[in-house]
């Protein structure tokens, strides 16, 4: 078996720069919240695959469920020959998720990619093309993803220019002394003086930011932000790939406020180590777009 220093070797000839990574550790077995390293040395891990293993390393059920899977079929593309268990994962989501009134699911493979779909749904049910985020968010690193993502190293260096009509305003922030009263004066201006909110489609906020410190949204600017798209007829986006499935203590992040969103991305821990995301939301929003304007392989 190769040692750490022997894959890293290996590494830096084969995988290309830009593919950061914590440490020169390498992966060799992982049981609940253990892992071992190529050197035989043994770890707690407190990365979890960055928000991806809320269960543990190979759960049990997890492990049972992928070995069913695996002896039936491992893709047929829903689009072409749809399966049930796509439709027992949206019936779940649809009832777990915080949502107002009915809801939809829709399931495609990473974090990005249910982001960027959230955001196709939100312009197809609004007819407009603006999109408001925040300094300090993480929603990915496609270039949309890019673009939505507030903070520049070292997502965006060198990767511009981005897609047209996104922009961001300041998350509170204690530390950087940024209050809610700081966010909604930006907001304000941001409808003074660079976008008109009519031509907004929708609002985008991670209720725990991840990137951005770990940081809490605060009740009071979720309530503010539900008034706002309310007020303009606005979708709010909450970006739970990092925050949902426990990680806050409840299932989403979002049932600690007293309001909700109306659309929400999951990814991450949902497939507990493997490719899996989505978007859930209100039935109505989620289907704003026509036959065939959503889906993946």
């Amino acid at each position: 078996m190769s040692s750490n220093q022997q894959l890293q070797e290996r590494r830096q000839i084969a995988v290309a720069r830009g593919v950061g990574q914590a440490t020169q550790r390498y992966a060799v077995r992982a049981q609940n919240a253990e892992i071992w390293d190529a050197d035989g040395q043994r770890y707690i891990d407190f990365a979890g695959g960055i928000g991806v293993l809320n269960t543990g390393h190979r759960h049990p059920q997890v492990m049972a469920a992928i070995e069913r899977q695996l002896a039936a079929f491992v893709h047929s593309c829903f689009q072409v020959m749809p399966y049930e268990p796509y439709i027992a994962l949206a019936e779940k989501l649809n009832a777990s998720a915080p949502i107002r009134g009915p809801a939809k699911s829709l399931l495609v493979s990473t974090g990005a990619e249910a982001v960027k779909n959230a955001v196709k749904i939100a312009r197809a049910y609004t007819q407009r093309s603006g999109v408001i985020a925040f300094s300090g968010g993480f929603h990915g690193r496609t270039l949309l993803g890019m673009a939505l993502t507030g903070k520049v190293a070292p997502y965006k260096m060198g990767f511009g220019p981005f897609p047209a009509e996104i922009y961001h305003v300041r998350f509170p922030h204690p530390y950087h002394g940024v209050s809610v009263a700081d966010t909604l004066d930006d907001i304000a201006h941001l409808f003074k003086y660079d976008i008109e909110p009519t031509r907004v489609a929708a609002l985008l906020i991670e209720p725990v930011q991840g990137e951005g410190g770990f940081t809490v949204a605060p009740a009071e600017l979720m309530t503010a932000l539900r008034g706002i798209c309310d007020q303009y007829g606005i979708v709010l986006i909450a970006d739970e790939v990092q925050s949902g499935f426990a990680r806050t203590g409840k299932l989403f992040a979002m049932e600690h406020y007293a309001v909700s969103a109306d659309l929400i991305t999951v990814a991450k821990s949902i497939g507990g180590g493997l490719p899996l995301a989505g978007v859930v939301g209100r039935a109505e929003i989620m289907d704003a777009p026509a036959a065939g304007g959503l889906g993946g392989t």
